[in-house]
């Protein structure tokens, strides 16, 4: 009877370790899922990772179409049928709107982390903020007095501009593979926005002053994402505010996307500075 308590005995002493080292090694797997969910969530190394593993090059290719088109015809309906005239307050509007959504997400956790603002100059995001909001006044005030066919064929000329800035700036060049389905796809557009087109001096005026800045912003934007492990999300909540007070300050005689007279002019000039 004692050697089978002692039996018994010795085996729940096993049963009672092995039980013990299996939650240390439960805790200790919980403990590196902790770790890593840390690392993928609150570092903006692992945001970045997050991005580009639930969204990829076609998932963002396909997103960024639909927006745009959406974009592109809720604001021509606004300023066409509604008969809204403020381009620039719109695009005010489209600013505050994204950046109350983005303070929910800030809020509730769910904005990706910044990178350490060291390793990005504050002048690189305040000039982005500055360009962003340049190129949408711009880019609503030549909707606003263009065809959408003339407004598409005005973008298509931005993609060249990329190009040839990069390769004068940064010496960057791009495969002959490329260029072709560049091209291709330029033309694709052209065709299907010939029938379209309506042509107006002014319109055509503010339509090719959009497509610098546009440009430029579309590179400033690709090289923070590139070198400073920032993601969409969070270098729109960093330059947002910049945009805004750009926005909110633009001249009047953007207002309403009608010349003034010189003297409004000035004083425009005087108040944006």
């Amino acid at each position: 009877m004692a050697l089978l308590d002692s039996l018994l005995g010795n085996e729940a002493k096993r049963f009672v370790k092995r039980k013990d080292s299996d939650a240390g090694e439960a805790g200790k797997a919980l403990e590196e899922l902790r770790g890593s969910l840390y690392n993928d969530l609150r570092t903006s190394e692992g945001a970045k990772r997050q991005q580009q593993r639930f969204c990829g090059p076609v998932v963002a290719m396909t997103f960024n179409f639909v927006v745009s088109v959406g974009i592109i015809l809720a604001n021509k309906l606004v300023m066409g049928r509604v008969g809204f005239k403020f381009p620039i307050f719109l695009t005010l509007i489209h600013y505050v709107t994204a950046w109350l959504l983005l303070a929910i997400f800030k809020t509730l956790s769910i904005l990706p982390v910044s990178p350490p603002a060291r390793t990005t100059p504050f002048t690189s995001l305040f000039s982005l903020g500055a360009v962003m909001a340049f190129a949408s006044g711009l880019a609503n005030t030549s909707l606003k007095h263009n065809s959408v066919g003339f407004y598409q064929m005005a973008k298509i000329a931005v993609t060249p501009t990329i190009v040839l800035a990069e390769f004068i700036l940064f010496r960057k060049t791009i495969s002959c593979n490329k260029v072709l389905a560049l091209a291709v796809v330029s033309a694709g557009v052209a065709v299907a926005t010939v029938t379209d087109l309506e042509f107006n001096l002014f319109g055509a005026l503010i339509a090719i002053a959009w497509i610098v800045p546009s440009a430029v912003n579309k590179i400033l934007w690709s090289n923070l994402q590139q070198q400073g492990n920032w993601t969409a999300l969070a270098l729109m909540w960093r330059t947002t505010p910049q945009s805004l007070v750009f926005s909110s300050n633009g001249p009047g005689h953007w207002h309403s996307g009608q010349p003034q007279q010189p003297a409004m002019l000035f004083l425009d000039s005087s108040r944006l500075v």
